[in-house]
C-alpha cells in the first residue's frame, strides 16, 4: 500500500494502467467527536471511474475561542472498500491545529484501485475528528508545532 504525497510516480503508474476504469459513487461523510469543532465534506457524492484521481474538500470551522488539535480517522464503506483506497495526500495523516474560530479546507487526493470487486459500485469514505486533548496548549506552550501522529490510511 502507498500512502503520502511523495508517491506521485506510483500515482502515476497506476492511473496509466492498461485495465480500464468502470464508473464508482463515491460517498463523504464526516463527523466530529467532541463540542468545539464542525466538520463536513465540501461535497457529499462525487462520480468517478475506477483509477482516476480525485481531490475532495473537506471543512473544518474552530467554533471555540481557544486553539484545538485534532485528529481524522479514516472509516470506509463497505469495509472491504478500505484495501482497494489509495490515498496520497489525506489530512488524516497527520494531527492538525485550528486556531479561535478558523474555518479551513483539507483535501483528500485518493484513487479506488481498478480491483475493486464488481459488486462494489458506491464507497463511502468517512472521517471522524477527534479532539486531542492538550496537544494545542501543549503546543502553543512550548512553540512548537504538533507532531505528527502515525500515519494511517
Amino acid at each position: 500500500e502507498w500512502t503520502g504525497i511523495y508517491d506521485v510516480q506510483k500515482a502515476d503508474a497506476f492511473q496509466s494502467s492498461a485495465v480500464s476504469g468502470r464508473p464508482i459513487t463515491i460517498e463523504f461523510d464526516a463527523n466530529a467527536h467532541g463540542e468545539g469543532l464542525r466538520f463536513s465534506p465540501v461535497l457529499n457524492t462525487v462520480q468517478a471511474k475506477t483509477g482516476e484521481l480525485v481531490q475532495v474538500n473537506f471543512r473544518v470551522q474552530n467554533l471555540t475561542d481557544h486553539p484545538i488539535t485534532g485528529q481524522a480517522v479514516p472509516s470506509y464503506g463497505p469495509k472491504h472498500a478500505a484495501n482497494f483506497v489509495k490515498k496520497l495526500e489525506c489530512f488524516c495523516f497527520r494531527q492538525q491545529t485550528f486556531a479561535p474560530g478558523e474555518v479551513r479546507d483539507m483535501p483528500v487526493v485518493f484513487a479506488l484501485d481498478r480491483h475493486l470487486p464488481d459488486d462494489v459500485g458506491t464507497v463511502t469514505l468517512s472521517y471522524t475528528f477527534f479532539e486531542v486533548p492538550g496537544a494545542a496548549a501543549d503546543s502553543a506552550a512550548a512553540g512548537k508545532t504538533v507532531k505528527p501522529a502515525a500515519a494511517g490510511t
